[in-house]
């Protein structure tokens, strides 16, 4: 792997860790402390400090390795996890963050922030040495017993005489054959081990090799058994196996273990002979030692052979390793990988090239159409069937859960309630609904402005909402969901809700609008959205400037999603977002206007009519006993006039809206490559983009939910003027 890569990997799992060492904290500050969150914890930084030490980053390792030493007293019950060590934590886990920030841009000398660094380790400090206070007091006391039950004239106790002369750890390390597939290599723990002292000597234990014909180069087929001279405690030996302890088989003999240990050790393996012989050639064990376990191992056979004769029918590593190898042979081989990590920019390119495919399956279809073989036409269809199943399967690609966005807002809502003096609980559901990569990127400032301007305008004061007769703890939820072919993204907050009074006051002082301008509630909340606009009496850190709002909704139009705010006074506000599933492509209903070709997104097409078999009266059909409005697509483009027969309404719907697009003709359903319009046409409104036909023309592509909007827009405009004429007549 070349460095950059390394580095690129490193960073990406760091990050992923940190998240989901501060997803483990907030769950026991929500949940109350478990050992499998605390785990958790302690194994992401000691994985990111694993890895790190692979390519020095010394100043994020020395910074790791003290958390880790605190985390280590806090998972032994030694230091309580109260509030204030959940702060420390949080704040840890921030400044790691800007460590592993500084080493993706390749400034890993330099440290993000001193002060905070100092701070930090100050604190850390102070809890090692409350600790280690005690235990020295336990350390004395401990002496003084053995001074008391010693004999007064020996200088100190006598050897044991059941322990081995070994003075060196030993490990006996027999890792997960599925490690290299979880993407660790075994040598880069033994590297991490060799920072703690040296090696005295090593074995490679290879009998679990297979035949070379049943050999899967994915798999670990070796085992090592190593002399270590360290001063490191057990703990921290342990330690640098914590996160592959779980599928391997890690034995630690401490210097001068016992004999039993080393036993009972050895009577698991099914390898022990050769494993006793190595213990004797490198000096682990002595000739009488050695000679003892061999005693001990025949001893045992021998009781096995008379209990059954059939159980050793040669030296134990010869009996057991054919059904080790035909394990290891048979089962291991049927494992597939499940995930795969690929860079966005190769997803992307993927996107580009089944675009063209699509716009040339296009093309070929419309030729075949032409010279009207049949055979032909029959081959086109198959390709164009696989082309619509590769292009999903491709965006299935890009799809990931909103829970990317959504894991970053209790961290979030935790700092910025306590902040601002307010008990919120947030609840999140919906958290699976996926949506394309780029848009889940894009969304997350957005949510940030809103999700701020709830628990700050929202949500009241806990002496508020005792005087409301409301709970004291705020609520903020997030959902998501699919809806109608997109997906739907909700904020809700429990609290005061919107003053519409206040709100159109505030327009009319900034000029934004009139006094008489008759605007409808959702006009009036539309106006929070306008820039500059702010209700707050006075700043604070978090909002009151005028600006956030301005930037949500210009964000989301940029997606070619729409925002909108719902309240009722007293009971909350609901902020709903709605996005398309994707940016890139999708499947479309051509129609005819003027001459011209427009893509309306398939998913929002409800059905299609003749329009000349419906009452019509000023752009509202009434159809199934219910008046629709609908648009004359060539009177708002300003088409010219085109002569047919036939004149058809497309019945399209967005959300609970529907409304009609007047067409002169239908072409069908095709694959849409979604273009974007140029800077000429970007501020064109009921248009989303473009897209290229197999004739090669361009289609443009309808903005939907715009135009939905606009006939509600005509409809107000429809009752004013009834309303005035009305007036006029009575006059």
């Amino acid at each position: 792997m070349k460095k950059d890569a390394a580095r690129d990997a490193l960073v990406q799992e760091a990050r992923e860790l940190l998240v989901a060492m501060e997803a483990a904290l907030l769950q026991i500050e929500s949940d109350g402390a478990s050992r499998d969150a605390i785990n958790a914890i302690f194994r992401a930084a000691h994985t990111i400090k694993g890895s790190a030490g692979l390519f020095a980053f010394d100043s994020i390792v020395s910074f790791t390795h003290l958390l880790e030493n605190v985390l280590d007293k806090v998972r032994n019950g030694i230091v309580k996890l109260d509030d204030a060590m959940m702060s420390l934590l949080l704040n840890c886990g921030d400044y790691m963050s800007e460590l592993v920030d500084a080493i993706a841009e390749l400034k890993e000398e330099q440290d993000p922030d001193p002060v905070r660094r100092a701070e930090l380790e100050a604190t850390l400090n102070t809890y090692l040495a409350h600790v280690a206070q005690p235990q020295a007091e336990s350390v004395d006391v401990a002496a003084n017993l053995v001074a008391d039950v010693a004999t007064p004239d020996a200088p100190g106790a006598a050897p044991d005489p059941g322990a081995v002369s070994n003075p060196h750890w030993h490990l006996s390390l027999r890792f997960s054959p599925d490690v290299l597939r979880d993407g660790l290599d075994p040598l880069s723990f033994l590297r991490y081990l060799l920072t703690m002292g040296s090696m005295v000597y090593a074995h490679v234990i290879d009998l679990a090799i297979p035949a070379a014909d049943d050999m899967d180069a994915e798999l670990c087929y070796l085992g090592f058994e190593i002399g270590f001279s360290s001063t490191a405690r057990r703990e921290e030996i342990d330690s640098v196996f914590e996160f592959v302890r779980e599928d391997s088989d890690i034995i630690i003999l401490a210097p001068h273990s016992q004999l039993t240990e080393y036993r009972s050790w050895l009577q698991s393996l099914p390898e022990r002979e050769e494993v006793a012989l190595h213990l004797l050639q490198s000096g682990a064990l002595n000739a009488i030692e050695w000679r003892q376990l061999q005693i001990d191992t025949v001893d045992v056979v021998d009781a096995v052979a008379e209990s059954d004769p059939h159980a050793v029918t040669a030296s134990p590593i010869s009996a057991r390793m054919p059904a080790l190898r035909q394990k290891v042979g048979d089962e291991k081989k049927n494992l597939e990988q499940k995930f795969i990590k690929i860079e966005v920019s190769k997803l992307d390119q993927l996107i580009d090239l089944v675009g063209e495919l699509v716009i040339a399956g296009a093309g070929a279809s419309l030729v075949a159409k032409r010279k009207k073989d049949q055979r032909f036409e029959e081959a086109t269809q198959v390709i164009s069937g696989l082309v619509e199943q590769i292009r999903d399967a491709a965006l299935t690609l890009r799809m990931v859960q909103i829970n990317e966005v959504f894991q970053r807002f209790p961290r979030v809502v935790r700092d910025m309630s306590r902040e601002i003096g307010k008990n919120i609980e947030l609840i999140v559901t919906g958290a699976d609904t996926e949506l394309d990569k780029s848009m889940v990127e894009k969304i997350a400032d957005p949510l940030m402005h809103i999700v701020r301007n709830a628990m700050d305008h929202g949500i009241e004061s806990a002496e508020s909402r005792r005087a409301a007769g409301k709970p004291e703890i705020g609520v903020l939820r997030l959902n998501a969901t699919h809806e109608s072919g997109s997906v739907v993204i909700e904020v809700f907050d429990d609290g005061r809700g919107l003053d519409k009074e206040r709100i159109l006051r505030k327009a009319v002082q900034q000029g934004l609008v009139t006094a008489d301008a008759g605007l409808s509630e959702r006009d009036i909340f539309r106006l929070i959205f306008e820039p500059g606009f702010s209700t707050a009496e006075q700043v604070t850190s978090l909002s009151g400037r005028g600006v956030g709002m301005d930037v949500v909704k210009r964000n989301i139009d940029a997606l070619q999603g729409e925002v909108e705010i719902y309240s009722n006074p007293g009971q909350g506000t609901m902020v709903r977002i709605r996005l398309p599933l994707t940016l890139a492509i999708i499947a479309g209903f051509q129609v005819v206007v003027g001459g011209a070709v427009f893509v309306i997104p398939l998913d929002l097409v409800v059905e299609c009519i003749n329009l000349s078999s419906h009452q019509v009266h000023n752009n509202v059909v009434t159809l199934r006993d219910e008046p629709l409005p609908f648009i004359p697509l060539r009177e708002l483009f300003d088409l010219p006039q085109r002569e047919s027969a036939r004149k058809s309404l497309v019945i399209v719907q967005y959300g609970p809206l529907r409304a009609g697009l007047l067409v002169d003709n239908l072409l069908g359903e095709c694959q849409a490559v979604i273009k974007p319009l140029g800077k000429l046409f970007s501020k064109v409104k009921g248009l989303s983009g473009s897209t290229i036909l197999g004739d090669g023309r361009v289609a443009l592509i309808l903005d939907v939910p715009h135009l939905i909007a606009h006939t509600g827009r005509m409809e107000q405009a429809e009752v004013r003027r009834t309303e005035s004429r009305m007036s006029a007549a009575n006059d």
